[in-house]
């Protein structure tokens, strides 16, 4: 009876907590459009030039992305190119590097004064529509690219070898059998694409010169102009693309699985086939690694572009104007986040997939609808709900607003990971006298391990990066590193801004890499432990 009780409680607790957290927040900004204020930005003479840039910058950097994941899926999966593991974290390099940092970096490389403008002495620059979807595509395709490349590298290679014996060409079993098995992923991807690009500001920020796009318009609005109404109507409308992704990726949730067997694909000898292969793969890669590069150089010039003589001073100069402490806090809120949120969201696992119910169903929507809520969004719902109250203007109320933005997927890695383990385990263990609690730390807990560290991993680089959820939150107290980019931009302290996206990029990369050697301890320690 305790332990029912026990679960109950935390099934309540995680519902009020998204109650109190997501719910509530999204209805104060949804009632603040009974402000006949909040509608006057749709008669603006910029409203319909935003909406009509930001839907053709999303559709074709969605288009894009999705093209260039699935050639590369395609060359890590189908070709015999050496050093896939190296090419593969190449490919995800964006996603440990904040927006506006990688706007920042094709500046560089391609602005009015950028290195190739410069050295090719090309008349054009990066600045405007075209530059925002070359902008958009390198900080959305790593997403498009896990997607299709983790399902495409699992893909049964029986039907390939049917067809081979019936002659079938390889393009018809592109069309006819990859492309059919790809649905469900590439469906998710351009979705999730869709929805990163269309509410993203960092990337128009920094290269869109004068075209606006909504994100753009409600950060200028809320931000420079304090039209908070404004700002709630200009939200909803960002919201909807968001829900109706969210919605159309449910829908079809259930459809593809992977089977249980499948035949490893054997990749024969094609020497032209992995040429191209390492052409495509070095292509992407150095379009990856020449805005990082540059950010890297400019962080040690004494002045960009005029004096390029080798520096670290503004190191200095970016750690006296507080760049130190608001690493600090930015690793406070990382880390407290990654606790807090990895807890939560294994419990809501735990509870949907192993203990069932009503509730539990209740308890699955509202952890996965936090999917169809932008970080834009939700960040400017929480200045409507937690103004005046004793979380505004803290880390709190950072802390919080991330653990809610990035809750689903850390959730859906613990509700799919717990849900393979068996679940006749409860009922075995309660006829030896084993509570719920004791299988969910004995067995449950190691057999996860991996798991647990990749929810936590995933928060703590996310909580690096994030500019959205937390821009209209964060005061000159407690503002996270990532936000310091636009201040010092802004006070043309251009060398200054390339360094605190360093410091960010090399955060994340020490993170990750002391995260794999202690993965990789632990697991070999549940693996001896189990086997014991």
């Amino acid at each position: 009876m305790g332990i029912s009780k026990g679960v109950g409680l935390t099934r309540i607790t995680l519902v009020l907590f998204f109650l109190v957290a997501a719910v509530l927040p999204l209805c104060g900004l949804l009632a603040n459009l009974l402000n006949p204020a909040a509608w006057e930005v749709f008669s603006s003479p910029q409203f319909l030039p935003a909406c009509l840039n930001s839907a053709g910058i999303a559709l074709i950097a969605m288009v894009l992305s999705l093209s260039i994941a699935l050639l590369v899926s395609w060359v890590f999966c189908r070709t015999n190119i050496r050093g896939k593991g190296v090419f593969a974290v190449l490919m995800t390099l964006p996603m440990l590097i904040p927006s506006l940092g990688l706007g920042m970096g094709l500046v560089f490389l391609l602005g009015s004064n950028g290195i190739i403008t410069n050295l090719l002495g090309l008349d054009v620059s990066i600045y405007g529509f075209w530059g925002i979807v070359v902008g958009a595509v390198l900080y959305s395709f790593p997403s498009a690219f896990l997607l299709v490349y983790d399902v495409l590298k699992n893909e049964d290679a029986s039907p390939y070898e049917a067809a081979d014996v019936l002659g079938i060409p390889k393009l018809r079993q592109f069309t006819g059998i990859t492309l059919p098995y790809l649905r469900k992923p590439l469906i998710s991807a351009a979705f999730a694409t869709f929805t990163l690009v269309v509410t993203d500001y960092g990337v128009p920020l920094m290269v869109g010169g004068k075209v606006i796009t909504l994100p753009v318009l409600m950060y200028q609005e809320v931000i420079g102009l304090l039209n908070f109404d404004t700002g709630a109507s200009i939200g909803f409308i960002l919201l909807m693309p968001a829900v109706v992704a969210f919605l159309v990726d449910v829908l079809n949730q259930e459809r593809g699985r992977l089977g249980f067997v499948r035949k490893e694909r054997v990749i024969r000898d094609n020497p032209r086939r992995d040429c191209a292969g390492y052409v495509a793969v070095g292509i992407v890669s150095m379009a990856i690694l020449l805005p990082i590069c540059v950010f890297v150089l400019v962080s040690f010039v004494t002045k960009y572009p005029t004096d390029l003589t080798f520096t670290l001073g503004n190191i200095a100069r970016s750690m006296n104007l507080n760049a130190g402490s608001y690493w600090l806090n930015s690793l406070v809120i990382a880390l407290t986040v990654s606790a807090i949120g990895t807890v939560l969201a294994y419990l809501a696992g735990y509870i949907t997939a192993r203990v069932g119910g009503k509730s539990a169903r209740v308890l699955h929507l509202a952890c996965i609808t936090t999917l169809a809520i932008p970080g834009i969004v939700l960040g400017l719902s929480y200045v409507f709900a937690f103004k005046g109250s004793f979380l505004y203007g803290t880390l709190g109320i950072l802390v919080l607003v991330n653990i809610v933005h990035f809750f689903a997927s850390p959730y859906l890695l613990a509700y799919n990971a717990l849900g393979k383990v068996n679940l006749n385990l409860e009922a075995v263990g309660a006829t030896i006298g084993a509570s719920r609690w004791r299988i969910l730390k004995d067995v449950l807990v190691p057999q996860t391990a991996g798991t647990i560290l990749e929810m936590f991993s995933f928060f703590f680089v996310n909580c690096m990066v994030t500019i959205s959820a937390v821009a209209f939150l964060a005061t000159t107290l407690d503002m996270p590193l990532a936000l310091l980019i636009t201040d010092f931009d802004s006070q043309r302290l251009t060398e200054c801004a390339a360094f605190v996206s360093l410091l960010v990029l090399l955060t994340n990369i020490v993170f990750k890499a002391l995260f794999a050697v202690i993965k990789k301890l632990l697991m070999r320690r549940v693996g001896l432990s189990l086997s014991a």
